[in-house]
């Protein structure tokens, strides 16, 4: 029987088959490439291609892509074969350096926002050798960033790549100053946590809203939902199971390392968390993962939900992003040792994010903003959409001694008692987990808890990683000049405690006397949705800041902010149309059918005896008569609004008319007909309900 060590990666190039497949001289080569950023020499290349082809036949490969993530969300292949045809008529099988280097796909076919025409078609994927060629089916998948004719970043990879090295860059320079002389890189390391449901296939293919939206935009409450918080950690049911030791499989063999699994707080949701890995190789990973997670649920009969909010009423479905960042020789530059009071190195970048943090709060709100995530945020199971951090007492006490110069006694190691003699004893974590915080301290990382289930990772840690280069950077260009390095990084610190002290929140993120706090004392940012907060990426603050550091181009920002503007009144149109298509087609002519029998049962009953009042036919004739009435007069509402929408001046404009008009008529719609559900026979209603969808899966 084979154990997980002997099939985990076997469909991934990784460095083993590198080592055992390359000459030694082109394998060390591509380190240096890989882990330093030298050159890659079109021999080396070569080389690598030739290898990478014959590991690839030799799996039952007959194809390669160039495999890209473009503005879409999701990722995009172009496949090719490895056969070229021979003199003598058959064919041998052949892949270049040139070709593993370099793709060309249609770049209009695309979102650009504005960076190319229609009729400007070429566009270039360009290999990302940092992240290992894998095999999915018969074809070897090469991880690629995307780019313009023009030079200009197409995808989300490019802008990650370069956010890394901006945050590199600058965290080197604060390490020479502490003396770390030997350290080649720092890079950044990310966790993803990922929330999804599982439901039949069978009524996922029933509703119309889910095909169309990934949620469902009707459904009444269920008599039970996670009210007995049953589900969270619960036995994992049978199907469940199987779906998950599949999942595991797939995800092992492309050395995605799964370790977590568990069901989560809602009926039907759960989650699964790999082992943290670098930024731009996770955000590969994740991309994969819920690639993959729809395709098994497909073959246990099963659908995988990913959007942010699919049922309301019940927790939506996040992806906490655990982000540090630590030196190529393991170095943790979060994690505060012993004595964090006593580890400068450590305050100084824990000064830094928290600068970062609150220096660019906007931008943070900017990664995780799509219609799906707002919905999510701001619910009991989401942080609000105000940004604030979290770090523990310990530090908090840290910090405060720092700012005050006041003596730091240390936090006492507390032994927790449990109460029963043959139980282990352990000592108490120093500080909490807070879940209701949007940006939390845990240890030697931060957990970034603000993104929704169907997000890239990319979007929050270009902002990340780049706003922490960015307070690094200011840090560098200080103390590099000071005089008395001591005495300047002292009071470094000690301002940046007071000037940012206002983002550190340890409290409960879901008061709403914290948000009245957050906003009206502190003056901290609270952009509600997609429309409020997405024109704010080309404030001049943020344009300066990514563009200094070559994250962005000023064209890529605003092609960007245009794509995420457009995608969201695409998005919520599409929500409305589908509305209107269900309310029409489905919902008016079962409330009104079941209506007019209950109306002919009276008729038949008093025709009967007519002593008979039949109240409670009666009156339940009269409501569906009021709701098929009020049903379809928001729907012609709703459709009007929509209309509307073609005469919006620009994209701003039309993301604030979904916002203030399309929105709330939506909802309008909504109730009224989860009331009519309430009241209609359930043989008469047209689509599976809450309560037949949640608790399905057995």
């Amino acid at each position: 029987m084979k154990t997980v060590s002997d099939y985990f990666g076997v469909n991934v190039f990784d460095d083993r088959v590198m080592k055992a497949t390359l000459s030694a001289k082109v394998y060390n080569s591509l380190k240096q490439t890989i882990d330093e950023g030298k050159a890659l020499d079109v021999s080396v290349a070569n080389a690598v291609a030739s290898a990478m082809k014959d590991w690839a036949i030799s799996k039952g490969a007959t194809h390669f892509t160039h495999w890209f993530q473009p503005l879409t969300g999701i990722t995009a292949e172009k496949h090719d074969s490895f056969i070229s045809p021979s003199p003598d008529g058959g064919v041998i099988m052949e892949f270049s350096g040139k070709e593993l280097i370099q793709g060309e796909p249609d770049a209009s076919s695309f979102p650009s926002g504005g960076l190319r025409a229609t009729f400007e078609a070429r566009g270039y994927t360009a290999w990302d050798p940092t992240s290992y060629a894998f095999i999915k089916g018969k074809t070897l998948c090469i991880p690629t960033a995307f780019c313009s004719y023009g030079g200009h970043a197409l995808d989300k990879k490019t802008p990650l790549l370069r956010s890394m090295e901006a945050l590199n860059k600058q965290a080197l320079r604060i390490l020479r100053l502490f003396g770390n002389d030997t350290a080649k890189y720092v890079r950044s390391s990310v966790g993803p946590e990922q929330e999804y449901f599982l439901i039949s296939k069978e009524m996922y293919d029933a509703r119309p809203d889910l095909r169309f939206c990934g949620r469902t935009l009707f459904g009444s409450k269920p008599p039970k939902g996670q009210e007995m918080d049953d589900h969270y950690f619960g036995a994992i049911k049978p199907k469940v199971a199987e779906f998950m030791e599949e999942l595991n499989e797939e995800l092992w063999k492309l050395g995605i390392t799964a370790k977590t699994e568990h069901n989560e707080v809602a009926p039907a949701q759960h989650e699964l968390a790999p082992i943290y890995t670098t930024t731009n190789v996770a955000t590969d990973h994740n991309q994969l993962t819920m690639e993959i997670m729809q395709k098994v649920a497909q073959k246990h009969g099963l659908a995988c939900l990913l959007h942010e909010k699919p049922f309301a009423g019940v927790n939506g479905s996040g992806k906490h992003n655990n982000w540090s960042i630590a030196t190529n020789e393991g170095q943790n530059l979060l994690s505060p040792g012993e004595t964090p009071y006593e580890n400068a190195q450590f305050l100084l970048f824990l000064c830094a994010v928290i600068k970062a943090v609150d220096d660019y709060q906007d931008l943070l709100r900017i990664s995780v903003a799509t219609a799906g995530n707002d919905h999510r945020l701001g619910a009991n199971e989401a942080p609000p959409a105000v940004i604030s951090m979290f770090l523990g007492d310990e530090l908090n006490a840290v910090l405060e001694a720092i700012e005050t110069d006041a003596p730091y006694k240390g936090a006492e190691k507390t032994q927790m008692k449990l109460g029963v003699d043959v139980l282990p004893k352990f000592n108490r974590d120093t500080t909490d987990r807070n879940r209701t915080s949007p940006f939390a301290f845990t240890g030697n990382k931060f957990e970034f808890r603000m993104l929704g289930s169907s997000n890239s990772i990319a979007c929050a840690n270009i902002m990340l990683n780049a706003s922490v280069a960015e307070s690094l950077k200011i840090y560098a260009d200080r103390l590099e000049g000071a005089g008395d390095f001591e005495a300047a990084l002292h009071d470094m610190i000690k301002k940046t405690i007071k000037d940012h002290r206002r983002i550190i929140f340890n409290g409960n993120g879901y008061d709403d006397a914290w948000i009245k706090e957050a906003t009206e004392v502190r003056g901290l940012l609270n952009y509600r949705t997609t429309a409020d907060c997405m024109p704010h990426l080309l404030d001049k603050k943020n344009v300066d800041m990514l563009t200094s550091h070559k994250v962005f181009t000023v064209d890529e920002l605003q092609s960007r902010c245009e794509i995420m503007l457009e995608n969201y009144c695409k998005t919520v149109t599409i929500e409305a149309n589908t509305m209107i298509s269900m309310a029409k087609t489905g919902i008016l002519p079962a409330v009104a059918a079941f209506a007019a029998v209950t109306a002919k049962n009276v008729i038949t009953k008093k025709a009967a005896d007519p002593s008979l009042s039949c109240v409670y036919e009666t009156g339940l004739v009269k409501k569906l008569t009021a709701l098929t009435d009020e049903i379809a007069e928001k729907t012609e509402q709703l459709q009007s609004e929509v209309i509307k929408l073609a005469d919006a001046d620009g994209i701003i404009a039309e993301s604030e008319l979904i916002r203030d008009r399309v929105l709330p008529k939506m909802c309008e719609l909504r109730l009224a007909a989860d009331e009519a559900e309430t009241l209609t026979a359930k043989s008469y209603w047209p689509y599976p309900t809450y309560a037949d969808i949640l608790f399905s899966v057995r």
